[in-house]
């Protein structure tokens, strides 16, 4: 009976009108919303990637063969089983136009059958195979359109690279096996791959990368990776073509779907807000049904029935919003994300933001509806004065418990990094503690503040510690939102200090590598010829594999996600007898100078930690097709921000030293010789690339600014939770602040006194919130940047400033608009109402 009874009167209740509900619906709304979004992009652009995999891969299968020119054997064998193929070559280079001025480019040679799989386009519209075609004696090239206008060439006009001259025969506007992700060391540039040879860049030891694609039989990865299995060859199928935008898209979607969820934590504070409210407003409601002989059942049920119907309400309403994303994502400029993501409705990522956005709802509104339930009839006809300080019933207590403890479930077990998200789950409720514990100090602090004489002075500083104050509520509204911008743009300021600021200083002026033996006395000849330069530095230069990490296969071994990169493709390595300049040990030792036994390394000590080796273990490597088991004889601490040649493993001569290999080389020269140095080593040595670090630092500062960016927005949808909890805050209180007034201007208070204290009490809260929300940022951006980023940090005071500017203007403004209405009431008008 208590059920249907409950449905009825929820029923007729809600006739009235959810005015006290909508920051409620707002709250789970946003937070709702948020997470449907990403998530139903992120399955959107799963589903692109799975769709177009054959075309973003090249085929059924790739064969990487990393530095190392694959064997005509493996060709005459995909032939006979009739596979079709096409080999590509990509490396960097230099594109040089007729005026002198050359910009770095990634070079891609391709033979006839590209692409194997989708099309090609280029402007002026032309086949691939014409535009690369030898014209006037000239092979072609389509370059991207950046690389056109940068040196400002058009079709027709001929550039160098290496010793070859080419004909630009247009744009390459699209490519079917090049996913959209930034790139660091220059746009494309596609060649014919017959014309590679005449460049000269190709050379033993050259950094550059050998592909074959194939179409054909079902199964032909398999019996390639069974046939093949002692090559230490990357083989990948059409779900494996973009690895490097998987974990992209996974950690990025983790982050953004926990910064949804804390939209929604903290939007639940303003649901528990909502719910406060307006179960104020129907108070004589509920004592009148206690009094006609409710029971505490009957009104919890009454109450639930009304809240979680406008609860859902708001989670169909985030749920709708965040499935229409993908639909809107389509529509964004081809490039802006990896591929393009698939239209349609994605179940799984809605279904988890409902359970996120319905758990949320229970666990902020068991605890003030159970509570209202037991309060008996009288004393809510008492409440205006005595207040009843009353506990849910235990079974209610459970039940938010439990909802607690499965939001808690839910959030590890969605997530892609377990361990993230546990920690994540810690640090909201270690700040949610912190906030909490400064509100408490700063209400017995005003408790001890001595007296004022200014009668508005006073009153301010006595309501934040009198009963029922709002300050906790009030510093955890806009706390933390400003924490997580604050942290953010801490950490974007230390990165950027860092690279643009201390990394130019100590870093070299440029990088040029694939300089082979016979041409290192006429690099340093050419070099120290040049006006302004000051440090030449040159170290052997190799490209390994890492297949096995002691006897386990590299892609079985057990390493932290942090130092599995090292694991993928070709890696640097170099031989040293000797310690390089600057080399700090943290522990064994060097080999001797002449030493001439089994191959020893000098590894990176964090990639040794993150997988778990040490001295004495064995690191196994594929060099040139052949395999060197390497033993760690010392750990280095390698200064990586200092830009110099550092490579995390350094071998001991002898066997390396015999093998094909080039040199790297850096230079630090006068920012006006600059171009004057680039121009004559690419002149005088053409198949060497220089890579100004200026450019790449220039091109990791906007890439970081990107993300700083794309983070301080998900920072705003916290402090915009934040700023719904802060007006659920203000109309919490607005019944007793009403009280508040009327005593006061019965007793002879002006309109502006009483203004003045409240803002008084706003701005201390304000000011108080800031200065927790800076210190609890600047704690959480040192973690990052000291522990994950290996940097040193720097306190920032303009992010202290905005930061406390911020948390004062936006408690003084929400607080000021809120009640301003309130001051000017006339007394006899709540009079009459009481």
């Amino acid at each position: 009976m208590t059920i249907p009874l409950a449905l009825r009167l929820a029923q007729r209740e809600l006739r009235g009108g959810v005015r006290g509900l909508i920051t409620v619906l707002l709250c789970l709304t946003l937070g709702t919303g948020v997470i449907a979004a990403v998530g139903s992009l992120r399955a959107a652009v799963d589903a692109g990637l799975a769709q177009d995999g054959r075309r973003i891969l090249g085929g059924d299968v790739e064969v990487d063969g990393g530095n190392a020119p694959l064997p005509r054997e493996l060709t005459a064998w995909l032939g006979d089983v009739r596979a079709n193929i096409s080999a590509v070559t990509v490396m960097r280079s230099l594109l040089v136009a007729p005026s002198g001025e050359r910009t770095l480019i990634e070079l891609k040679a391709v033979d006839g059958a590209w692409p194997l799989v989708g099309s090609a386009r280029a402007d002026p519209a032309q086949s691939i195979e014409a535009a690369l075609a030898v014209k006037d004696g000239h092979p072609g090239l389509l370059a991207d359109p950046l690389v056109l206008g940068r040196l400002n060439l058009k079709a027709g006009d001929l550039a160098r690279i290496g010793t070859a001259t080419f004909s630009v025969a247009g744009a390459l506007t699209s490519e079917p096996d090049r996913v959209a992700t930034p790139s660091m060391f220059g746009p494309r540039v596609l060649i014919s791959g017959g014309a590679l040879a005449a460049t000269g860049l190709i050379a033993p030891g050259t950094m550059a990368r050998y592909l074959i694609r194939a179409t054909g039989p079902n199964n032909l990865s398999a019996a390639l990776k069974t046939k093949y299995a002692d090559q230490g060859w990357r083989i990948r199928e059409p779900k494996e073509a973009a690895p490097s935008v998987s974990r992209f898209l996974d950690q990025i979607s983790l982050f953004l779907t926990l910064t949804g969820l804390t939209s929604l934590l903290v939007g639940g504070i303003g649901v528990a807000n909502g719910v406060g409210v307006w179960l104020d407003a129907r108070g004589r409601t509920i004592a009148t049904l206690r009094c006609l002989g409710a029971s505490s059942r009957l009104i919890f049920a009454m109450c639930l029935i009304q809240v979680m119907s406008l609860a859902l309400v708001g989670i169909a309403l985030g749920l709708a919003a965040g499935a229409a994303v993908p639909l809107i994502a389509a529509s964004l400029p081809e490039g802006t994300l990896p591929v393009p993501p698939v239209i349609g409705l994605y179940p799984k990522p809605l279904a988890l933001a409902a359970g996120f956005g319905l758990l949320t709802a229970l666990c902020f509104t068991l605890w003030p509806l159970g509570r209202a339930a037991r309060i008996p009839g009288a004393a809510l006809f008492r409440g205006l004065i005595t207040p009843e300080r009353v506990r849910p019933h235990r079974t209610v207590i459970a039940g938010n418990a439990l909802a607690a403890a499965a939001l808690v479930a839910v959030t590890i077990a969605a997530s892609a990094d377990r361990l993230f998200a546990l920690y994540f789950c810690a640090a909201a409720i270690l700040t949610l503690s912190v906030f909490r514990l400064a509100a408490t100090a700063v209400m017995r602090l005003a408790r001890l503040a001595p007296a004022s004489r200014t009668p508005w002075l006073r009153l301010g500083v006595a309501s934040l510690h009198r009963p029922r104050a709002a300050t906790p509520l009030l510093m955890v509204s806009v706390g933390l939102g400003l924490s997580t911008l604050t942290t953010v743009a801490l950490i974007q300021f230390n990165i950027r200090q860092q690279i643009l600021e201390q990394m130019p200083n100590a870093a070299p002026s440029f990088f040029f590598v694939d300089i082979q033996n016979e041409q290192m006395g006429r690099f340093r000849t050419l070099a120290e010829a040049t006006p302004g330069v000051s440090e030449i530095r040159d170290v052997p230069s190799l490209r390994a594999r890492v297949i096995a990490i002691n006897a386990v296969p590299a892609e079985q071994a057990t390493v932290t996600p942090e130092s599995a990169w090292a694991l993928k493709g070709d890696r640097g390595l170099t031989y040293a007898a000797t310690p390089p300049p600057g080399t700090r040990l943290a522990a064994g030792k060097w080999w001797r100078p002449d030493y001439d036994g089994p191959p020893l390394v000098s590894f990176d000590s964090a990639l040794a930690k993150g997988w778990h080796v040490g001295i004495g273990d064995t690191i196994r490597v594929n060099v040139l097709g052949r395999d060197i088991d390497l033993r760690i004889a010392s750990l280095r601490d390698i200064a990586w921000q200092s830009l110099a040649i550092n490579f995390f493993m350094v071998a001991s001569p002898g066997v390396l030293s015999h093998a094909p290999h080039t040199h790297i080389a850096t230079v630090r020269v006068d920012p006006a010789n600059e171009a004057a140095l680039l121009r004559a080593i690419t002149d005088g040595l053409p198949n060497v690339t220089g890579i100004r670090v200026a450019d790449v630092l220039t091109a990791i500062s906007a890439l970081l600014d990107q993300v700083a960016n794309a983070l301080a927005a998900t920072g705003l949808l916290t402090l915009l939770s934040g700023l719904l909890v802060l007006i659920s805050a203000v109309a919490a209180g607005q019944r007793r602040r009403e009280r508040d007034a009327v005593i006061l201007r019965t007793l002879g208070a002006t309109g502006a006194q009483i203004r003045a204290a409240w803002l008084v009490e706003f701005g201390l809260v304000g000011l108080a919130a800031g200065i927790v929300s800076a210190l609890s940022g600047a704690a959480a951006s040192f973690g990052v940047t000291h522990y994950l980023l290996h940097t040193s940090w720097v306190f920032s005071w303009r992010v202290l400033i905005l930061t406390l500017a911020t948390a004062l203007v936006t408690m003084v403004l929400f607080g000021y608009v809120g009640l301003s209405a309130v001051a000017r009431m006339r007394p006899a008008r709540l009079l009459r109402d009481e």
